[in-house]
């Protein structure tokens, strides 16, 4: 039988333990160990492209994560955090969702995962108080909020190059730029630890925008002083507009410092950035497309 996410915690953490982990020599190493028949290792989610047990061991990888239990590395590899010993240092702890969830990030990482006028998150109590497809937008909302996050953490591991090429393509997704060559032109001026340059706001080049981007570790905020040093470049260079792209996120003062200065600074956070990069399929791609059906009415009334 193939285990639950959940109780695939627990064996990924203590693999984790031992040293840095690739996720697809865990996921083939916990199927041998789990003694699963080759029927239970090959079954396939219903959109047929990934196994159910791959599936399952991501999703307790991703938990993990999400709760500072492990961390990643490089691509495809994670290690063990201090909080990931100290979980394991209780051998009678269950490590699942109800233990993680004394974490704050882990409960952040939920509360954001659920609809504005959802008063908790879904969890096995509440599934059966809400309709299937509420509980199927949830689902939804979860998958997407996983996947942000992992975009987010690639984008911060990723070389200052990458990171342009990324808001390259991003921008010409939104529209902007023409095309990615044009663009990219526009935006090859390298600062420190990001990108800053001009992108044009239409294919002519009409109108234009200045863009400064920072790709800073989580908790590395922007300043006011960033926010008024990019105010003073836009002013030198008589623009209208500016774009600041970070991975990290703003200061309540630089939030408070660029509305003052107008619509002239437009203000992208870590977080957003990567909820454009799921809606302009950057560094993703559509797996699957479920279609919810509802009755015609108009056709049982003809």
């Amino acid at each position: 039988m193939i285990p639950d996410y959940q109780s695939l915690m627990r064996p990924v953490l203590e693999h984790a333990e031992r040293g840095e982990v690739r996720i697809g020599e865990l996921i083939d190493t916990l199927a041998g160990e789990l003694k699963l028949t080759d029927n239970e290792r090959n079954e396939l989610l219903p959109s047929g492209k990934q196994t159910i047990f791959a599936n399952r061991v991501h999703w307790a990888k991703t938990y993990l994560k999400q709760a500072g239990l492990v961390k990643p590395t490089r691509r495809a590899h994670f290690v063990i955090t201090a909080r990931g010993h100290q979980a394991l240092a209780d051998a009678s702890a269950k490590i699942d969702n109800t233990y993680l969830r004394q974490f704050e990030e882990f409960l952040a990482f939920q509360s954001r995962s659920v609809d504005r006028n959802e008063t908790q998150p879904l969890n096995d109590e509440t599934i059966s108080e809400i309709t299937p497809d509420e509980a199927l937008r949830s689902a939804h909302s979860r998958i997407n909020e996983s996947l942000a996050a992992d975009l987010l953490d690639r984008v911060r591991e990723a070389s200052p190059a990458f990171f342009e090429l990324l808001i390259v393509n991003l921008l010409v997704a939104m529209g902007y730029g023409g095309t990615s060559e044009e663009a990219g032109r526009a935006l090859g001026q390298s600062g420190d630890n990001g990108v800053d340059g001009v992108i044009d706001q239409d294919p002519l080049g009409v109108d234009q925008i200045y863009l400064q981007a920072k790709r800073y570790a989580e908790g590395n905020n922007i300043s006011a002083g960033a926010i008024r040093d990019f105010f003073g470049a836009l002013s030198l260079k008589r623009a209208t507009k500016g774009i600041f792209v970070t991975t990290s996120a703003f200061s309540s003062s630089a939030i408070e410092t660029a509305r003052g200065l107008g619509s002239r600074i437009v203000l992208i956070d870590g977080a957003q950035l990567s909820k454009l990069m799921l809606r302009y399929n950057i560094g993703c791609r559509d797996e699957d497309v479920l279609h919810l059906k509802k009755v015609d009415e108009d056709f049982f009334d003809a």
